[in-house]
């Protein structure tokens, strides 16, 4: 039998849930209702477009709704992020991105930017973490990082690498800071022109995720000689280390992680970070992204937030320390 006390209590706390996030909830009504657009900041079959696929098919799979890639490539993903923050907080743009190296690092490489990383966009959860790698071609005479310095230092100004990315420029030029080396930087579009242009032998090596130089490695036309992290990856234990391969003021580790327009309503954002926490840790995910290098790094908005604020003080070290000029 029901005394007055239970019922109080019951009643009081219906009354404090129906307050509280479960109310939250409630408000998402029929969301989503229709097709959901993620953005990706590079081409297809790129690293981060392979990653980004891979999450859209399983927030499919838990929104019960179409999700759509949308590929906006270009200014080092600039041109993603403006399309991103442009677009109208209703729940249907999500942006899974290299949060590292497109957001955090954003201020320190270009000297205007038309937006601001951390206060124009809803920040949602983390996904992965990964290393670059410094990677040669297979056929080359490069066994290690020493064998590669040992040449670059003869070269002088007449070696060439390449970069494609934020991370891996930074990367290039930290490494060529640590040995001393004059090797002259080309700019390309995507990774898999760089990589074209590493087997073929016009440049001598580049920084890049090991996404997007897998195929190549495992098909032996790339050799992989070392990370940017100053640990080894759980996914990566045959690569050494920059420690270990002697690249000492190295520790650059990319991580991908979930944005939305300024503004999207908080019930919307709250389902969003508990669906791609359940994604980050789901097996299939985990065992998919091992594969390409990248350890599972689920978090939250708190944590997001501030590790987008403490890596955007990082970055603009980093920058000062490899002596790259503002784009």
């Amino acid at each position: 039998m029901q005394t007055r006390r239970d019922f109080v209590l019951r009643s009081a706390a219906l009354a404090g849930a129906a307050a509280m996030p479960g109310q939250a909830f409630a408000q998402l009504g029929d969301y989503p209702s229709r097709e959901i657009h993620t953005i990706c900041s590079f081409p297809v079959a790129t690293g981060a477009d392979i990653f980004v696929r891979m999450y859209a098919r399983k927030l499919q799979d838990l929104a019960k709704r179409t999700v759509i890639v949308e590929n906006k490539p270009g200014a080092f993903g600039n041109i993603a992020t403006e399309a991103v923050i442009k677009s109208k907080p209703d729940g249907y743009t999500v942006y899974i991105a290299p949060g590292s190296s497109v957001l955090a690092a954003a201020p320190s490489m270009f000297t205007r930017l038309p937006f601001d990383p951390i206060n124009d966009l809803e920040h949602i959860t983390t996904l992965i973490k990964l290393p670059f790698i410094l990677v040669v071609a297979a056929d080359s005479p490069y066994k290690t990082v020493a064998d590669l310095v040992a040449d670059l230092k003869k070269r002088g100004d007449k070696g060439s690498y390449g970069s494609s990315a934020n991370t891996g420029i930074v990367a290039s030029e930290l490494f060529k800071a640590n040995f001393g080396l004059e090797t002259v930087e080309v700019k390309y579009k995507d990774s898999s022109m760089l990589l074209s242009e590493i087997i073929g032998g016009s440049i001598l090596f580049g920084h890049i995720d090991y996404a997007g130089a897998s195929g190549q490695i495992s098909a032996g036309k790339i050799r992989a000689l070392a990370t940017t992290a100053k640990e080894r990856f759980k996914s990566l234990p045959d690569i050494p280390s920059a420690a270990d391969a002697g690249i000492s003021n190295s520790n650059l580790i990319a991580w991908f992680s979930v944005h939305m327009p300024k503004g999207t309503p908080a019930p919307i954002t709250a389902q969003m970070e508990k669906w791609f926490n359940q994604i980050a840790v789901d097996p299939e995910v985990q065992t998919f992204m091992a594969k390409l290098g990248a350890d599972p790094f689920p978090g939250t908005s708190q944590s997001l937030k501030e590790l987008l604020a403490s890596d955007t003080k990082a970055w603009a070290e980093y920058t000062r320390l490899a002596k790259i000029e503002r784009l």
